[in-house]
């Protein structure tokens, strides 16, 4: 994809983002978006091909992006694995957090059967972003059971933060805290995923 039509892409989406907790999100809102960032009309299907979708998938990318900006370009050596992975997390929920109204209707989209293996994709596409970060290298099974289990994560966490009016959001701090050493404790019945999973000092 082109630079020039990834800053289509992020001016529309910014756009879109002020009037969806207005308008709702449907595609009419992402078309007259385009046209209030200054474009034709058609402009809005010839970035986002697949109509709503594709902006759902880029709304995404664009989050896991920014998650990117917002953190160090690597993790001090000294923080743990699992602290790597919840700080991250936290990062791209704190980003999002002046869009929960998009986030809210976004989960909503993504709820029907028909659209789940999309939805699986992007969030596990994000769970591989962080892992990345995170420094995991991993190349076999272990990748895929190391994503798996985040996006699961990342998914609970989510849903549980769009309600959260909580301080800060600090319930959904604890929540996120717990997730992951639910992960662990998992690991640790089944005898390896916790060393494989976290690395061996993450206890």
């Amino acid at each position: 994809m082109s630079t020039a039509t990834q800053k289509i892409q992020q001016k529309i989406l910014k756009t879109a983002l002020k009037d969806i907790p207005f308008d709702g999100l449907s595609w009419d809102v992402i078309v007259k978006a385009a046209e209030k960032s200054g474009y034709d009309a058609d402009v809005a299907g010839s970035v986002f091909t697949d109509g709503l979708t594709s902006f759902l998938r880029y709304f995404a990318q664009w989050a896991d992006e920014e998650m990117l900006k917002a953190l160090p370009d690597a993790p001090a050596d000294d923080i743990r694995i699992r602290e790597r992975v919840e700080l991250a997390v936290w990062t791209r929920l704190e980003i999002l957090g002046k869009h929960k109204e998009a986030v809210r209707l976004s989960a909503k989209h993504w709820v029907y059967p028909m659209r789940k293996p999309v939805a699986g994709k992007i969030v596990w596409a994000t769970a591989d972003c962080i892992w990345q970060w995170a420094g995991d290298t991993s190349m076999d099974y272990n990748k895929y059971t190391k994503r798996g289990l985040l996006a699961g994560v990342i998914t609970a966490t989510t849903l549980y933060w769009i309600n959260d009016k909580s301080d800060e959001n600090i319930k959904t701090r604890v929540f996120l805290q717990n997730r992951i050493d639910n992960i662990l404790k998992i690991g640790q019945l089944t005898g390896k995923l916790t060393s494989k999973l976290f690395g061996k000092k993450t206890a």
